[in-house]
């Protein structure tokens, strides 16, 4: 029965993403330079965005860019969803999520400035797999989450990375009276911190199961240890006496890369199992950059000079030849000949672009969100992945 539930929750995870326009019913400040938005979910749209706790909506519209002299381009970005899954009796649902002001970031300076119920944006079906483990066997049933046993989690998040963590606690402290959650949060200030409120209603619901560790790098704390930045030192401390590291079941990191490397390098020199973290990132640090929704522009070799490619993505197989000397990535390519190819963030860390490699090889340059056993599988992050033979079969599908 475990291993069908897994199967089941990974199909979910990781079903093949749609876009669809959606109405903002609901723009709320939650800091200075965050909001949250509410995206309503029409009934006959309920299905496709039923979601896992943890996982994340890419939004899509186009808007002026201006390191481009002012010239409208279209803008993806990705964001986790904040909130616990729910239906309403009419059968519609909703989306929400957290949209933290970036510095000179085009789409998140314009939501936090511009956008406002009424609005439409395209809003693209759930996906990722920073999930638990513990699987669910209905989406939106916490009840069901496999917690038949005692079971702690902690977490570690700093700024907007709270946003998946959120709903994860949520969820996995109202499922069972035996589920124990701590959380350790890093933000520069007191007034930084996302979700406060949200935050202090777990507390005082589970004041026995949920603690919560505020640490901030530039206000003077009662206690040392949760002020300043979290290095690996006072990451050390804390897991020695705050956290009892030794007995958790599983980890949810969600943050920028130092952080969460950090904590990986930490929790991996105590020991623990691998397969115990759960991480999501922020970025990488070295985004990479796609124009619009077609790819940089490429000119075949007509020397001859190219690999050839070959997708399959919705049931329908597409051919693109790609000049060895663009260095080009296999999603890159697909693009400027199939404009629907999944993908987000285009950096190796939300996993969109994901796909089977059929036949050839190619030299994954990053990956943040495939699994070990997905790789050995022969799973690839399509923007991430160079040909490396003449030709090259993958299979988004699969």
């Amino acid at each position: 029965m475990t291993d069908q539930l897994n199967e089941t929750t990974e199909a979910s995870a990781r079903r093949r993403a749609s876009f669809h326009s959606l109405e903002v019913s609901e723009v709320r400040r939650l800091t200075n330079d965050a909001i949250e938005v509410t995206f309503g979910v029409p009934a006959p749209l309920t299905d496709e965005y039923d979601y896992i706790p943890g996982q994340y909506v890419a939004l899509r519209t186009r808007l002026e860019d201006p390191g481009q002299g002012g010239e409208e381009r279209e803008v993806r970005r990705s964001y986790s969803i904040c909130a616990v899954p729910r239906r309403f009796e009419d059968g519609s649902s909703e989306i929400r999520v957290a949209i933290k002001r970036d510095l000179g970031g085009i789409f998140s300076t314009w939501a936090n400035e511009s956008l406002a119920p009424g609005d439409r944006l395209d809003v693209m079906s759930p996906a990722g797999a920073f999930i638990s483990k513990h699987r669910m066997t209905d989406l939106n049933d916490p009840s069901s989450i496999d917690t038949d046993a005692e079971h702690t989690f902690v977490a570690v998040a700093a700024g907007s990375g709270i946003t998946p963590i959120l709903s994860i606690a949520k969820t996995v402290l109202a499922a069972d009276d035996k589920v124990r959650f701590d959380l350790i949060y890093a933000n520069k200030a007191a007034m930084d911190v996302m979700f406060v409120e949200e935050l202090a209603d777990l507390k005082d619901k589970y004041p026995a199961r949920f603690a919560l560790h505020h640490v901030l790098s530039r206000e003077q704390r009662i206690s040392p240890l949760l002020s300043g930045r979290v290095d690996s030192e006072k990451l050390t401390t804390l897991l020695s006496t705050v956290i009892h590291a030794e007995d958790v079941d599983e980890w949810f990191l969600c943050g920028p890369y130092e952080l969460v490397q950090l904590v990986r390098d930490t929790l991996a020199e105590r020991g623990v199992e691998p397969e115990k973290i759960r991480y999501e990132l922020f970025t990488t640090g070295t985004p990479t950059r796609l124009e619009g929704n077609i790819g940089r522009p490429v000119v075949e070799d007509e020397s001859g000079a190219n690999f050839e490619i070959e997708f399959r993505l919705d049931g329908l197989s597409g051919t693109v030849k790609s000049p060895v000397s663009a260095n080009e990535t296999i999603l890159n390519a697909a693009l400027r000949v199939r404009p629907d190819v999944p993908f987000a963030c285009a950096g190796g860390v939300c996993g969109t672009c994901r796909a089977k490699l059929v036949s050839g090889s190619v030299e994954m340059a990053e990956n943040y969100a495939l699994e070990a056993d997905e790789v050995e599988r022969g799973y690839v992050l399509t923007c991430q992945s160079r040909p490396t033979t003449d030709a090259v079969s993958v299979d988004f599908d699969a």
